[in-house]
C-alpha cells in the first residue's frame, strides 16, 4: 500500500511539474510559440551576421537573407496560428445561417486547441437547443392529436345531426377538453424539464381502480387516435389492494403511451395486457405492458426510447412519429424509475419500475 501511495504521489508531482512547464512549451502555449519565433528570428540574424564577418559576403546581402529567412519562419508560424481561427470563422458564419452541425477540427494542445474545444461544445449546445425546439413542436402534435380528433368527432356529429347535444355527448366533449388542457400543461412541463424545473406531484393511490380508469379511457378512444378497434385490453393487478406512490398524471402519460404503442403493433384481434405487481421497496410498483406483436429486436431496444427512434420492424408500418416511448421514458425518469424492453417469449414486453415512497423506506 505504501509503494502504491508513493507511486500515486509521484505521478501527481510529475503531472503538476509538466503542467507548470506549459508556458515554456511551444506545442502547448501560443505565447511560448511566439517567443520561440522571436528567438529563432534573432538567432538567424545573428548567425548570418557572424557569417558575414568571417566571409567575403557583403553585409547588405546578409541582411537581405536574414529578412527573407525571418519572413519565411514568421509566415510558417502565422499560418499555423491563423488556420484554426479561419476555420472557426467559417463555422461561426454557418451557425449564423442556422447550420449548427459544423465543428472545428483542430489537433492542438495550446490555447487555440482549448478555444476550438470550447467552440465545439458551444455549437453542440446550440444544436441541442435547436433540436429540442423542433422536437417540442413534434411532441405537441403527437400528444394533442388524439383528444383533438375525439373532440372534433363529437362536435361534427352534433353539427351534422348524427347525435344530439345531450348531457352525455357534451360530457364526452368536456372530458376530451379537460384532457387536452392536461396535455398542454404536461408538454409545457416537458419544456421545463430541460431547464431543470419540473413539478412532480406524487401521492399514494390504489393501483387497480387507477389502471382500470386508464384502460377504460383507452377503450373509449380506440378508433380515434388509430384505426385499431379489434385489440382486447386486459388488466392484471395483484394483490387486489395494491397501492403505489407516484404522480398519477405523469403515470397516466406512461401507461397511455405504452398501451397506444402496443395496440398499434398488435396482430388482428390481439391482446394487450397491463400487469401490475408490488416492487421491492414500500409502495414501489412494477408495471408491465405486453402485446402479441412482432416484438422489438435486441439491437433496437435502447433506440426506441429516443425521440423519433423507431425499431426496424416498425419502419414500414404505421408506427407513429416515434415519440410515445420517449415521452414515457421522460415521465419515468422524472420519478427516478426505470423503463426498458424486457425479454418475452412472444411480442413486446415493456417493464416500468417506480421506486416508491422514500419516506416509507426511512420509517421501515
Amino acid at each position: 500500500m505504501g509503494l502504491r501511495a508513493a507511486a500515486h504521489r509521484g505521478r501527481a508531482l510529475c503531472g503538476r511539474a509538466w503542467e507548470g512547464l506549459r508556458p515554456l512549451d511551444p506545442n502547448r502555449s501560443v505565447k511560448a510559440a511566439l517567443g520561440a519565433l522571436v528567438i529563432a528570428t534573432v538567432a538567424i540574424t545573428t548567425l548570418l551576421t557572424l557569417v558575414a564577418f568571417h566571409s567575403a559576403i557583403e553585409l547588405r546581402v546578409i541582411a537581405l537573407l536574414a529578412v527573407i529567412a525571418s519572413l519565411l519562419v514568421t509566415q510558417f508560424v502565422a499560418h499555423g496560428l491563423a488556420a484554426p481561427l479561419d476555420e472557426m470563422t467559417d463555422a461561426a458564419r454557418s451557425m449564423a445561417r442556422g447550420d449548427y452541425t459544423r465543428r472545428v477540427h483542430v489537433d492542438r494542445k495550446d490555447e487555440l486547441g482549448e478555444l476550438a474545444a470550447t467552440f465545439n461544445r458551444m455549437a453542440a449546445d446550440l444544436e441541442a437547443a435547436d433540436r429540442h425546439r423542433k422536437e417540442l413542436v413534434a411532441n405537441v402534435s403527437h400528444e394533442l392529436r388524439t383528444p383533438i380528433a375525439a373532440l372534433r368527432a363529437v362536435l361534427e356529429n352534433v353539427v351534422d345531426g348524427v347525435s344530439r347535444a345531450d348531457p352525455v355527448t357534451m360530457e364526452t366533449a368536456l372530458e376530451q377538453t379537460e384532457r387536452l388542457g392536461r396535455l398542454v400543461e404536461h408538454l409545457l412541463d416537458l419544456s421545463r424539464l430541460d431547464n431543470g424545473v419540473v413539478p412532480l406531484r406524487v401521492r399514494r393511490f390504489e393501483v387497480w381502480p387507477y389502471l382500470a380508469g386508464v384502460l377504460k379511457e383507452a377503450n373509449m378512444t380506440k378508433g380515434q387516435g388509430h384505426a385499431r378497434t379489434d385489440v382486447h385490453l386486459h388488466l392484471d393487478v395483484s394483490p387486489a389492494g395494491l397501492s403505489a406512490y407516484a404522480d398519477t398524471e405523469r403515470l397516466h402519460q406512461v401507461v397511455a403511451n405504452l398501451i397506444d404503442n402496443a395496440v398499434k403493433h398488435s396482430p388482428p384481434h390481439g391482446r394487450v395486457t397491463v400487469r401490475a405487481r408490488a416492487g421491492r421497496a414500500p409502495l414501489s410498483l412494477a408495471l408491465e405492458v405486453l402485446d402479441e406483436g412482432p416484438g422489438i429486436p435486441e439491437a433496437d431496444r435502447e433506440r426506441v426510447f429516443e425521440r423519433f427512434g423507431r425499431s426496424a420492424s416498425a419502419e414500414s408500418g404505421d408506427g407513429g412519429t416515434g415519440l410515445g416511448l420517449a415521452i414515457a421514458r421522460w415521465a419515468v425518469d422524472l420519478h427516478g424509475g426505470r423503463i426498458r424492453v424486457a425479454e418475452s417469449p412472444r411480442g413486446c414486453r415493456i417493464l416500468v419500475t417506480l421506486p416508491g415512497d422514500p419516506a416509507a423506506v426511512e420509517l421501515t
